[in-house]
């Protein structure tokens, strides 16, 4: 028997058009004054319109705070935070990527925590409850809208999580229509990333559990069944929803069985590098599979045929085909390529070894040796 506990957002709504009730959605949870938390760039290209009208026509106060940058750094955090008090808002929507509603979750938390940013890192320090919150995913990746996780830039080259049950939304409001003007390179990174997700999630050394494995298998069968056609065909609708839905319950997945090693050594790539989280992600994912193969290699051969379509796949078929995939959707997939110099690789083993948090969760120990091989591989 398994004994687990499992968590996720209170209540989700996935739908085609789904934004435009957003005004009835922020209505029904209380909220009167709402603030958005968004970045320059979706507010430049018109998406917000419908969420915007939506709110607007129910009568809702609202402000938007439109500076939120990729890995929101703490300055960002405080800026957002400034403005939604003098809103005098009750009540947050993030709609946007991961840093949107990471930011955004620590705003409706901040509001009413009595803690300081800096005091609310780690994983269940945070206090105190949170204002009404709503997510809004436009990348189909981070699943940040179902997870209890906000991630914050803290230094040059440093990052910091706040891991905390008040974080998970009301509401994950899921819209495929906002996601088809998305680049094919952020539809093939940030899907890639929602992958590893689930991939993660279901080797994950602690809290694995058959309700997070099940979600983990039905997030990969989804994505990779429509990655391609997403990427290739950026208005295919149906691909658009698989995408979306795929990488919400691979977010539900990993909120409860959490990421690893590829996450840990990802987020030194970003910090140094600014590489964005999903291309981190693929550059070494290929090469943690193949590190940890000899103690995955069961969970990895369960995992193949799913996302191979052939009962008959292994282990060994799945991370070639990972391998080969972000070539395959026309990123970058050696560190070289990604203008990562070979001499940064003992700067990043090093950083990657300040991940504990995700590294306690790999299914095989992982040394700074083991780091500094992965990177080479990858390199």
């Amino acid at each position: 028997m398994s004994a687990f506990q499992f968590s996720t957002t209170r209540s989700l709504l996935c739908e085609p058009g789904a934004s435009q009730q957003l005004g009835d959605q922020a209505r029904a949870l209380g909220m009167t004054r709402p603030f958005l938390v968004t970045d320059a760039g979706i507010l430049a290209t018109g998406i917000l319109t419908p969420a915007l009208s939506s709110l607007e026509q129910a009568g809702l106060a609202i402000a938007v705070f439109s500076d939120v940058i990729a890995d929101p750094p703490e300055h960002v955090v405080e800026a957002a935070l400034g403005a939604a008090r003098e809103h005098q808002c009750d009540g947050v929507i993030g709609l946007g990527g991961g840093s949107a509603m990471d930011t955004a979750k620590l705003v409706a938390l901040l509001l009413r925590s009595p803690q300081p940013l800096a005091d609310t890192y780690g994983v269940g320090t945070a206090q105190g409850d949170r204002l009404p919150l709503i997510q809004v995913p436009t990348t189909a990746g981070t699943g940040s809208e179902v997870t209890p996780i906000a991630i914050v830039t803290t230094g040059e080259t440093t990052k910091a999580g706040v891991v905390a049950p008040q974080l998970l939304p009301d509401l994950a409001l899921l819209d495929a229509e906002l996601t088809l003007g998305l680049p094919a390179a952020v539809t093939a990174a940030t899907g890639i990333d929602a992958m590893v997700h689930a991939i993660e999630a279901y080797t994950s050394r602690h809290r694995k559990n058959p309700y997070s494995d099940m979600l983990a298998r039905e997030a990969l069968r989804l994505l990779s069944g429509a990655i391609h056609t997403a990427v290739t065909k950026g208005q295919d609708l149906a691909a658009r929803h698989d995408m979306l839905l795929g990488a919400m319950l691979a977010g539900q997945a990993f909120a409860n069985a959490p990421v690893a090693a590829v996450h840990a050594l990802a987020y030194p790539l970003g910090g140094i590098f600014h590489i964005p989280h999903g291309l981190s992600n693929a550059l070494v994912l290929p090469h943690v599979m193949r590190f940890n193969q000899p103690q995955a290699n069961e969970l990895y051969g369960e995992l193949a045929p799913i996302v191979l379509r052939d009962s008959n796949r292994t282990a060994t078929d799945l991370i070639d085909y990972l391998a080969g995939l972000a070539g395959a959707l026309g990123l970058p997939d050696r560190l070289r390529d990604a203008q990562v110099p070979q001499d940064a690789i003992p700067q990043l083993a090093r950083d990657a070894m300040l991940q504990q948090r995700l590294l306690v969760n790999n299914p095989r120990e992982v040394t700074e040796a083991d780091a500094h091989a992965i990177y080479e591989a990858a390199w």
